[in-house]
């Protein structure tokens, strides 16, 4: 099987070292124009995308992809030194934010964990199952996530989770882990909140915009601005989290 295709955008300071961690285990593959991007990653079948926050014009390189569905799942971290890019990043297509230390302490596993591509016949699978209605007790979830009832919230995703068999059972656990997130806040918890939200964007990644009514790409706004907020504030001041950011699971009605 051949290994993973990794693509990095621009020439960054820390692609060497990258290279050298992850020796033969991917693909790496380094992206300067910007012509044909879509089709490319497509064509490459690429399973996670590095892009240069440093350099002008990474909001091309981290937006672009989610506009397609031929490359809409594949995972972007941000990479930079800015807190002001990776900030902005997470409204603006990236999945995971990282500074250049971070990436290159947190390798391979953190890219091992993200770097996945997903199999046509289960990606279509996921479509199929995504428009189909949200089940009773995954409606009832979503209930009491907007009620703020988020502990209760995981009992119940948990549950519909546990007896899905499908690929949209990944639907289920990004939704709870959201709500896990903000009961963390709820509890005082800066680092477990953190961690809940971080874990959540594996999922996210593989599902489409809708998914049996949910509104995934709202929640994953709402939730990247969340995590935005939690990385920018002292945890100690965690108590002071302006809850106004915990907004409720969006459902969309059918035509």
């Amino acid at each position: 099987m051949a290994p993973p295709v990794l693509v990095l955008t621009g020439t960054s300071g820390w692609e060497a070292a990258l290279r050298q961690q992850l020796g033969a285990s991917y693909r790496i593959l380094t992206y300067t124009d910007q012509t044909g991007y879509v089709a490319h990653l497509a064509d490459e079948h690429a399973a996670l995308i590095l892009v240069d926050g440093d350099q002008d014009g990474w909001q091309f390189w981290t937006a672009t992809p989610k506009s397609s569905p031929a490359t809409r799942r594949i995972p972007i971290f941000l990479i930079a030194t800015s807190a002001d890019a990776r900030e902005k990043a997470l409204v603006n297509g990236a999945d995971l934010t990282l500074t250049p230390d971070e990436l290159l302490q947190q390798v391979p596993k953190i890219i091992t964990d993200y770097a996945r591509s997903l199999d046509p016949k289960i990606a279509e699978q996921l479509d199929c199952e995504c428009q189909e209605a949200l089940p009773d007790l995954a409606l009832q979830a979503v209930e009491q996530f907007n009620m703020g009832e988020y502990y209760h919230q995981h009992d119940m995703f948990e549950e519909q989770w546990m007896h899905t068999e499908g690929p949209v059972r990944d639907l289920y656990r990004a939704v709870l882990q959201v709500g896990i997130a903000y009961f963390q806040i709820t509890r005082g918890n800066h680092r477990g909140a953190l961690k809940m939200l971080l874990r959540s964007v594996q999922w996210f990644a593989l599902l489409p915009d809708v998914c049996q009514g949910i509104d995934i790409k709202q929640l994953r706004e709402d939730s990247s601005r969340v995590r935005a907020e939690l990385e920018r504030m002292n945890p100690a001041d965690i108590a002071n989290f302006d809850r106004s950011l915990l907004k409720p699971v969006r459902l969309i009605e059918k035509a």
